[in-house]
């Protein structure tokens, strides 16, 4: 079984359990949480205790505290990245005549991918405060389904404003609580949704960009050199045309970092692009992620373990009030772009 062969299959299982994953993700009963349950109770047999706690204490420390490390991997990634496409891409293409202004996009759009990056890790997502908490009550109306009206948060001691939630991994409670992403090491809340959504917007061009560039240095490459018009011995000493196979797996073996690298950044952005389109979904029916969990009935079981009479008391979701805080596309948008602040009332 040749390189190819093995990759192929690489990337269909990776597909296959992202698209899994992204068919079943909040549900409590599906298949994937009967296989993860099964598979825990068979390695729990075999693994050390202390393995087991240690493994769990770096899951719980990794994505239910706040934590930096995300945030340095995402760096990490990105410098790669850049890193094999100034040393060697950005070379070809200047051979092949690539014009600066193309090559230069990919870094005007990593300074604007920083800049939104930056946002979104230290914006306030809308956190509610003694002092705060009074004027973002009159920000939006309970809709008595998801939201209902004189319940305090627990831990903050504070009345929950419709919309909000209490992110125990930042320990606060965030108006507009769309949901916590270790990424950012930040909520996501009314005060920042607008700069995550840029966020992804520049995160997914970055990506695009690049494997554009990429793809273009190796048709160029394959071209020159006369690739689809060359010829190959098999294995029995015949003299085979050059197909699309044998061009890829040429290009693997020439230039293995840079295919690596368009891999990685073509699986990034189908990742992400599906991922934008749906936050930008929500932004336009005035909805968060949250709530869109919320109205399907699934939950998080780690901030929400469910009891027996949780789950017989759980209303059935009803999708004819799914949209309650959408006032049309453009109000929706305006609303995220220009979050409305805590009502402030008059002295009298």
């Amino acid at each position: 079984m040749d390189f190819l062969t093995l990759f192929g299959i690489y990337v269909v299982v990776v597909l296959t359990c992202i698209a899994l994953v992204c068919r079943y993700s909040g549900q409590q009963h599906s298949p994937l949480n009967s296989l993860y349950s099964f598979a825990l109770k068979r390695l729990a047999s075999i693994t050390p205790k202390w393995l087991q706690k240690f493994s769990q204490w770096t899951l719980h420390r990794l994505f239910h505290q706040r934590s930096n490390a995300f945030i340095y991997l995402h760096i990490l990634l990105e410098g790669a990245v850049y890193a094999e496409f100034t040393y060697e891409v950005f070379g070809f293409c200047r051979e092949m005549d690539t014009t600066l202004i193309s090559l230069s996009v990919p870094y005007i759009l990593l300074a604007i991918k920083t800049f939104f990056f930056y946002l979104c890790i230290k914006t306030d997502p809308g956190t509610v405060t003694k002092k705060k908490v009074a004027g973002q009550l009159h920000i939006y109306s309970y809709d008595r389904r998801l939201f209902h009206p004189g319940i305090s948060c627990s831990t903050c001691q504070l009345v929950k404003p419709a919309r909000s939630k209490h992110c125990r991994v930042c320990n606060r409670c965030v108006q507009r609580f769309d949901h916590h992403c270790v990424w950012v090491n930040n909520c996501i809340g009314a005060q920042n949704t607008r700069y995550f959504l840029l966020y992804l917007f520049s995160v997914c061009a970055m990506a695009c960009d690049i494997a554009l560039l990429t793809v273009d240095m190796l048709l160029h490459v394959v071209l020159r050199t006369g690739l689809l018009g060359a010829s190959y011995l098999d294995e029995n000493g015949q003299r085979q045309p050059a197909g699309f196979l044998f061009v890829v797996q040429h290009l693997f073996l020439t230039f293995p970092r840079i295919v690596f690298m368009l891999g990685f950044l073509l699986f990034v952005f189908f990742l992400l692009a599906g991922y934008t389109m749906f936050h930008s979904f929500l932004a336009v029916v005035n909805q968060t992620s949250n709530e869109w969990y919320k109205s399907r009935g699934y939950v998080c079981q780690h901030c929400h373990p469910s009891t027996a009479a949780d789950i017989l008391c759980s209303p059935v979701p009803d999708h004819s009030k799914r949209y309650y805080y959408s006032r049309g596309v453009l109000r929706n948008l305006g609303e995220i772009f220009f979050p409305p602040r805590p009502v402030q009332k008059k002295d009298n």
